[in-house]
């Protein structure tokens, strides 16, 4: 899913470990959100969320995904 964790992290100066630290998750999580490999529970994201002030809406730029998989979903038809 896309997403702006690496975005909002690099902006705030911060390395993938020490996001990681902050959220409780290993720097490998944070390696597969960033390459958008893996989708998180939504504790996880809403504690990224509010580490940098967004919504979870925002950080997972969830009006982009769910227009891309209707999209999907449409051409399947």
């Amino acid at each position: 899913m896309k997403n702006r964790v690496k975005e909002l992290r690099t902006a705030a100066g911060m390395t993938q470990q020490q996001l990681a630290d902050q959220v409780h998750v290993s720097s490998r999580t944070i390696i597969s959100l960033e390459k958008e490999l893996y989708n998180p529970s939504l504790l996880l994201a809403y504690r990224i969320a509010e580490l940098f002030g967004v919504t979870v809406e925002d950080l997972y730029c969830l009006k982009e995904n769910r227009e891309l998989e209707d999209r999907q979903y449409e051409d399947l038809q």
